[in-house]
């Protein structure tokens, strides 16, 4: 019985030997059949290995073949198991996560002593799509133009995969964070009573969020270029589509980063041109009140005999000129303060318009005159918006309360009024920062190509596309630094905050559209790779178009909108596998 145990442990030990090496003994039979193991059949003692040699059966030679793996640079670990694979995965993701942890830190940094301008537009951005960046220069880059068509895939299915997973996932998830209670279309800070309410909770943005998103929509036009020769069925003029849609990222690049250079700037222009409107109006509304008389004729002409009536009223001296303490007297009642304004400052702003001779007095003919050209524009401003009745007083009221939502909504974006603590050891946080830029650049740089093989051993020995491990996994690694910051600024349940993340979220789906479409077309022209993407091209199109349009006309996002957002995730992957898999697009 002992002996029956011993000899199936040693057959199930040979069974484990993949492969065993001896010297052959097959051949001739020598006089001897009996190999000393030190001599060759028919040779000299000496000659030939120390050992036998069995002959190796033709599928075990092959099945060694197959399993051999190419070493990225040489040393790096690889496997040709779907596990290890998988493992290995995991591995470089989360060094690639690292790495944009440390971009993102050192930015953050960086941007705490430069402040905004060209570090906060140029830069951070930049910085921030580097992960993905360099995962797609890698993809394009590896070994022949038949190995790089190959792995071009992880490329398009990282870009595709980061641009769906920040406008559906992530999305979605910072409106369920971030809810508040919404009272007269807008979402109060700090305030979230009402629960899990579709209609009732959700947050809202300022309308630069707004325009972030409208950038967004026309960030997708290289695509669109890049596609015309599949949509007209031709083949020839593929190369010359992605030049052209090369050219065009690249400036569109160039002009987006300029004007998140100069954005602060143009955000500070519109904010003092509504607070100037809302001054006229205000004043306007307020003639109306104090005039001895109706302030406009039957045919909705100024009347100017009250005016000047009023005139005499406020010219207390009766010298024929309204100072600024009397016109002062004619301010004290508008409600100023809804705009952050004192009546000095709406004085101000009415002397500057009114006071043509430049002598800090108004006359009567430029009182006048100045309440007519505040009426004209009142007019010019509601026709523009759709208000009629402008042969009564009222359509100043509904401009007036349309001014002080749009002021709302500017100044919840404008951060100028936020008190910043001066910055201390600025050398030693500026020589951190660098380093943390430095240290994440080295590690993107280094662990994106290893991940590219990954991904690419991964689908080979799990039978599953490159394309779909690449859209899922991928953007996981790359995007995660970004998802954590984005919802933990929008549970902080205010405007301003939740305006900040959602101008985040299209600002790296811009620079995804942008920069890593413009690397991704750079390597297919380059190397002469075959533009075959039209599937995931048209993912890409339709959620940029659904939540950037969606998002370009309205500030206020209930609940219910988060389920839009999520429902698009799944709806992507099944469109490209349907496309690619069955109708034979790809």
């Amino acid at each position: 019985m002992a002996t029956g145990n011993h000899a199936s442990l040693l057959l199930l030990l040979l069974l484990s030997f993949g492969s065993a090496h001896s010297r052959s003994i097959l051949g001739p039979q020598p006089p001897d059949p009996v190999s000393d193991g030190a001599s060759p059949a028919g040779g000299r003692p000496g000659d030939g290995p120390p050992y036998l040699l069995l002959p190796r059966s033709s599928s075990s030679a092959a099945a060694d073949d197959d399993s051999s793996c190419d070493q990225t640079y040489g040393f790096m670990p690889c496997t040709t198991s779907w596990l290890g694979n998988l493992f290995l995965i995991l591995v470089y993701g989360y060094l690639m996560f690292t790495a944009a942890t440390y971009l993102s830190n050192g930015s953050e940094l960086l941007l705490e002593i430069l402040g905004p301008g060209i570090v906060g537009g140029l830069f951070l951005p930049i910085l921030g799509a580097l992960p993905d960046a360099m995962l797609i220069l890698v993809s394009g880059l590896s070994g022949s133009s038949e190995t790089a068509q190959s792995q071009v895939s992880v490329g398009m299915g990282l870009l595709a995969g980061s641009t769906v997973m920040l406008l559906t996932v992530i999305w979605g998830s910072c409106v369920i964070v971030g809810k508040c209670d919404i009272h007269d279309s807008v979402a109060l800070d700090k305030q979230d009573t009402k629960g899990f309410s579709l209609k009732g909770s959700g947050v809202s943005t300022d309308l630069w969020t707004s325009y972030a998103a409208r950038i967004m929509v026309f960030s997708v036009i290289p695509f669109i270029i890049v596609q015309l020769p599949q949509i007209l069925n031709s083949t020839s003029g593929r190369h010359l589509a992605v030049l052209i849609s090369l050219i065009v990222s690249l400036i569109l690049l160039m002009a987006y980063c300029i004007y998140q250079v100069v954005q602060p700037w143009i955000q500070k222009r519109r904010l003092a041109y509504v607070e100037h409107k809302h001054v006229v109006l205000g004043f306007l509304r307020h003639l109306r009140t104090r005039a001895l008389g109706r302030l406009l004729t039957d045919d909705g002409e100024l009347n100017k005999d009250v005016v000047e009536k009023l005139f005499r009223t406020l010219d207390e001296n009766g010298d024929g000129y309204l100072s600024a303490a009397e016109l002062k007297a004619l301010i004290v009642g508008i409600q100023l303060e809804e705009i952050d304004l004192n009546e000095d400052d709406a004085v101000d702003k009415v002397m500057k318009d009114f006071d043509s001779s430049n002598d800090f007095l108004l006359e009567l003919p430029e009182f006048v005159d100045g309440i007519s050209r505040w009426l004209n524009k009142a007019r010019s401003s509601g026709a523009a918006s759709g208000i009629k009745n402008f042969g009564s007083m009222k359509f100043l009221d509904d401009l007036h309360h349309q001014s002080r939502q749009e002021h709302a909504k500017l100044k919840a974006g404008d951060q100028t009024d936020e008190v910043s603590e001066p910055v201390e050891n600025t050398k030693l946080i500026t020589l951190k920062a660098v380093l943390l830029l430095v240290l994440g650049t080295i590690v993107a740089g280094a662990f994106a190509d290893p991940l590219v093989d990954a991904v690419d051993n991964f689908s080979d020995a799990s039978g599953i596309p490159t394309f779909f491990i690449s859209f899922i996994a991928l953007p996981l690694a790359t995007n995660s630094s970004e998802a954590v910051s984005a919802i933990i600024f929008a549970s902080r349940k205010k405007q301003r905050t939740a305006s900040l993340t959602f101008s985040e979220l299209y600002g790296a789906v811009t620079m995804n559209n942008l920069l890593c479409l413009s690397v991704f077309l750079a390597i297919v022209y380059i190397r002469g790779l075959t533009w075959d993407f039209s599937s995931e091209v048209l993912v890409i199109l339709i959620v940029c178009f659904v939540m950037g349009t969606f998002a370009s006309f309205r500030t206020t996002f209930p609940l219910w909108t988060f389920s839009l957002a999520f429902l698009l995730y799944p709806f992507s992957l099944a469109l490209v596998y349907v496309l690619d898999y069955i109708c034979g697009w790809s």
